[in-house]
């Protein structure tokens, strides 16, 4: 089955569509369907809901697995799923409907509009908690799936005590020079957005972006879902999949976490900033701009959105730990035409990670704009594949494919290598980083991974043999 996938994908990369709109949406159901299929064998995913969606069309939306494995009830596009840390894309969205309207500045200390911000943080500006890189601590620790909040015996009462707690803890680094996902830096920006509405929190989100959107089956809390269609969250241990039991959140912490939503609702949202329906575009397509860090390097969250450039797009989303994730892309402006992907799940015994099922639809969907995603399920497909001849055959094709430049194949084999290793298993790994070596024999960085992939197998001798390749091959010339 793997290999005919491959085949599939290789092809769809050349040959020419179907003559009508009818067959063009028949074909790609299908083969959409079949990917759905493909993913919950490979990673057994519990149950799942996919939407595809190009210049405001759906193109798809389809179903599969079980939305609660302990009843048999099936997985629906209705199917209600917890996204968790997608929520922080309602509260960015809503702190930058403030900065379109000249309201709050990204530059400007949050201490300008947090009252009673603690005092260690008040020169930090709204940029760096939007974009994690405020360096401040945590306000809570997980501890066997429990919440619980540093220096209280239980979970913090209330917004202002969690924010005392995360300013009791020293800052991890300078703020600016490097990056740290905190779901403290949204505790500060929900202070911000009640400071300025006078309201809390969840009032402002439905106001601003859930009722003006309808998005009806949008809410916050497990709690909050009928049970009828809740899809029940799993996840893997072991190989196994087993209830997460994952403890509520407190309501202050819903404007970075605890999202309950389905593929339509995310996709009116998506659809909403898009075309300008929340902010300006214009505003939209410069705050999505990547920041850079005084360490050196961008930071990969613009306004706290997840932020990659690949395939000449801009491709912006999050995820809600490896279950979920929305995908934005548009080429230039969004106004030149942009693609949303969003996929939920309600767990997987492999834990694979969410941004490798978005781009296993978008390699169906759309590979001649999205050539780097067809590479990444070539090469799970590979990693799969039991011939010892798979190996000559996708080297060979690799070296004939002037899609993706030299440089970025090499990181883009790489990127998948770890992807790989993370939902399949050191094992399978091996076979793509060891590919990447034979392809870029002189890259110290493909020699240090493919070391770390045997290091991770308890393999020390050929590790520490190939981290000397590396170190070697990483000395400036003379």
């Amino acid at each position: 089955m793997y290999r005919t996938l491959a085949a599939a994908l290789f092809c769809a990369l050349t040959i020419a569509l179907p003559a009508s709109a009818r067959d063009v949406r028949t074909d790609l159901s299908s083969q959409l369907d079949a990917q759905l299929q493909t993913n919950r064998e490979r990673y057994d995913i519990a149950g799942q809901a996919v939407l595809v969606a190009h210049n405001g069309q759906v193109l798809y939306q389809g179903a599969s697995g079980e939305r609660d494995p302990a009843t048999h009830a099936p997985a629906t596009v209705d199917s209600i799923f917890t996204a968790q840390s997608m929520a922080k894309l309602l509260t960015s969205t809503l702190v930058m409907q403030l900065v379109d309207q000249g309201k709050v500045d990204l530059d400007a200390p949050a201490s300008r509009y947090v009252p009673d911000l603690p005092a260690v943080w008040q020169a930090i500006a709204v940029r760096d908690f939007l974009n994690h890189s405020s360096g401040i601590g945590e306000y809570y620790d997980r501890v066997d799936n429990r919440l619980l909040s540093k220096g209280y015996t239980g979970v913090a009462p209330d917004l202002a005590a969690a924010l005392k707690v995360a300013a009791a803890a020293p800052m991890q680094f300078a703020t600016g020079s490097r990056v740290q996902y905190t779901q403290a830096n949204y505790l500060v920006l929900t202070a911000l957005l009640e400071a300025h509405y006078r309201k809390p929190y969840p009032a402002i989100a439905r106001e601003r972006i859930l009722q003006p959107l309808k998005m009806a089956s949008t809410s916050w809390g497990v709690a909050s879902v009928p049970t009828q269609r809740a899809a029940v969250a799993y996840t893997g241990k072991d190989g196994m999949l087993q209830p997460a039991n994952e403890e509520p959140w407190p309501d202050y912490g819903w404007g970075h976490a605890d999202l309950q939503t389905t593929v339509g609702d995310m996709n009116r949202f998506l659809q909403a900033l898009a075309t300008g329906k929340l902010l300006r575009t214009a505003t939209l397509e410069r705050l999505w701009q990547p920041q850079k860090l005084s360490g050196g390097g961008s930071n990969f969250f613009s306004t706290g959105w997840d932020t990659t450039r690949s395939d000449g797009y801009t491709q912006v989303g999050h995820d809600g730990g490896t279950r979920v994730r929305a995908r934005l892309a548009y080429k230039d402006t969004l106004a030149s035409g942009y693609w949303i992907f969003v996929y939920l799940t309600n767990g997987s015994a492999r834990n694979v990670w969410s941004s490798t099922l978005v781009e296993s639809t978008m390699a169906v969907a759309a590979p001649e704009e999205f050539p780097r995603t067809v590479l990444s399920e070539q090469l799970i497909v590979y990693a799969l594949d039991e011939d010892a001849d798979a190996a000559h055959a996708m080297r060979d094709r690799l070296r004939d494919d002037t899609r993706i430049a030299g440089s970025e194949l090499e990181r883009a084999i790489n990127a998948s290598g770890y992807a790989i290793r993370e939902s399949l298993g050191a094992r399978k790994a091996l076979k793509v980083f060891s590919l990447n070596t034979e392809l870029y024999p002189d890259s110290a960085n493909a020699w240090d991974s493919l070391a770390e992939c045997h290091a991770a197998l308890g393999e020390k001798e050929t590790a520490d043999r190939l981290y000397a390749k590396s170190k070697a091959l990483a000395k400036p010339s003379r």
